[in-house]
Order: C-alpha cells, then structure tokens, then sequence
C-alpha cells in the first residue's frame, strides 16, 4: 500500500517565483494569478494523488476568522488574522503523523529549515515548477499516443486479422 502524501503550498510565494503567475498579478490582479495557481496545482493533483494544501496568508486582513475551501480536488487555507502562511504549514506539519509523507513548497529560506527539522520535505518554487511542467508533458504525451489517427478510418483501429477479412469482402460480388 502506498504511504499517503501531502504536499503543503505557501501560495503566493509561488506567485510571486513563477514568472508566468507575477506577470498576471501585476498586470491583471492578484485574484487572476491565484485561481491560475489553483488550476494548475488541481490538474497536477489529479495525477499525482496526493492530498495537496494551498495556503493564502491573510496576515493583513482584519479580521479574518480564516477558512478552508475546496477548489475542485485541492483545499485552499486563508490563514486568519495575524497568522502568516508560514505559521499555519508549521502548524500543519507538526499535527501530521509521521508516517505521512509531507512535502512543502516554499522559497523561503527559514521556513524551509524550520519545516525540514519537524520531518517534512522541502521543495522551493522552482522545484514544483519544474515538477508540475514535467507531469503536464507527461500528461501530453500521454494524450497523444492514446488518441486516434487524425483520419479515424476503421482500418487504423482494428486488428490485421479484421482488416484481411474486409478486405476479401471487399472483392466478393
């Protein structure tokens, strides 16, 4: 049986790495940026079957309560008032039983140490990236071997044994 995994995500740290996720912040909006994180991250979810956590600090928000919200196949946390994105995956972390794989992916530096001595993994933006790009290529070529020929003749999609038995119908009269 596999071990479960987790994968934790300081959301806007990978906003503001990904270059295609802070050029949408700045000339878009900040909201843009955060639902294209979301989708992205679900269509990686998908394939990798992993429990995975966007958490959004709303450090700065008064009076945020916080909140946990499905997104499709992923659970976005916004932290609640005075809470940094940071605190809560320290938080996480530590309440996760340590037979779970734990992976957690943020570029900052302390956090990444802090994270590593509670047992977790850690990843910096550019690693997720890089693995999130590796499995949509996956997923591509995936797509493409298992779709059918351009033309979808009925020859292109049976056996040589089918084929040989139309084609001697072919010339019956």
């Amino acid at each position: 049986m596999r071990q479960k995994e987790f994968l934790l995500v300081d959301g806007y740290n990978m906003i503001h790495a990904w270059d295609e996720l802070k050029e949408l912040a700045q000339t878009v909006s900040l909201e843009s940026a955060r639902v294209r994180l979301l989708d992205i991250l679900s269509n990686y979810q998908g394939v990798k079957d992993l429990v995975l956590i966007v958490v959004f600090d709303a450090y700065l928000v008064k009076g945020s309560i916080g909140s946990v919200e499905e997104y499709h196949n992923i659970f976005v946390v916004y932290t609640k008032e005075a809470e940094t994105a940071d605190h809560y995956i320290e938080r996480v972390v530590n309440r996760l039983p340590k037979e779970y794989r734990v992976r957690v992916a943020t570029s900052d530096g302390l956090e990444q140490i802090i994270i590593s001595g509670q047992g977790a993994i850690r990843m910096s933006a550019r690693e997720l990236r890089l693995e999130v790009q590796q499995t949509e290529r996956q997923i591509r070529e995936q797509y493409i071997k298992k779709r059918p020929s351009k033309n979808n003749m009925l020859a292109d999609n049976i056996d040589k044994e089918a084929q040989e038995w139309l084609e001697k119908m072919r010339f019956m009269k």
